[in-house]
């Protein structure tokens, strides 16, 4: 399995892609790319065998109808108090009270936050990484799946304060994974995961993606697929991190 890890900005500038190979209980980073456009990203997609972006993958089905109904005027005001648990309901999506719920943290939302400006870009993207077929599932089942690095970290039990702004955060951070997955080889790239944190956030990505691509997180129940096809659904990762090689076989 060949899995790539996409940490999206809403420009090339900021936006980094890290492709690892994972072959007999070991995993090594072959490739990891900083200033990608949405080619780049398709080309190295075309070398994986699942993908995960660091971005929400849809909105709210809830703010998509009540900006819907209001550019068309036909929003009930009885039903737009403008409270802060309302303003909640627009927010975030199914997953991300998922996800609240599990980390007891709420990730940015898509509909309020600069965030959004990414999402756009992710939009068209999605589409790029399947011009011919279908619309792609949001909630993963086609292979694309969404990753919240920062949380993957903290639920492998890693301490994440600073590491978006500090070099010396993420030097402790890779010195702590590097103990922890001694299976992994970073090899060249490893110093451009020092120097970025787009870089080092796609490693991270690429990781989720794996656990993602073995199952190794709670999928939608019933009662919320068809809005995690439309919205996106974080794919947390779920046990501790040496779950990404047990069990492997030299054919995978």
């Amino acid at each position: 399995m060949d899995t790539l890890g996409i940490d999206l900005a809403a420009a090339p500038a900021g936006t980094a892609g890290a492709l690892i190979s994972w072959r007999n209980a070991e995993a090594t980073l072959t490739d990891l790319r900083v200033g990608l456009d949405d080619a780049d990203i398709v080309e190295m997609a075309d070398a994986a065998d699942v993908v995960g972006i660091d971005c929400p993958l849809g909105w709210p089905d809830s703010f998509v109808a009540f900006v819907s109904a209001h550019a068309h005027g036909v929003t009930d005001p009885r039903e737009v108090d403008g409270g802060p648990e309302w303003r909640r309901s627009l927010a975030y999506r199914v997953t991300d009270f998922v996800v609240h719920e599990k980390t007891n943290r709420w990730p940015l939302s898509v509909s309020t936050d600069r965030l959004g400006v990414t999402a756009l870009r992710c939009a068209g993207l999605l589409h790029r990484l399947c011009p011919d077929g279908p619309p792609l599932r949001r909630s993963g089942e086609d292979g694309v799946f969404e990753v919240y690095p920062g949380a993957a970290l903290r639920g492998w039990g890693f301490d994440t304060r600073g590491y978006k702004t500090s070099r010396s955060a993420r030097e402790t951070l890779i010195g702590r994974l590097q103990a922890e997955a001694p299976w992994l080889t970073l090899g060249p790239f490893e110093r451009l995961m020092v120097s970025s944190a787009d870089a080092f956030d796609a490693v991270i990505a690429s990781l989720a993606t794996r656990a993602a691509g073995r199952g190794l997180f709670e999928r939608p129940s019933t009662a919320h697929l068809e809005a995690a096809r439309r919205e996106g659904w974080i794919a947390l990762p779920e046990g501790p991190l040496a779950r990404l090689v047990r069990g492997t076989t030299d054919q995978e």
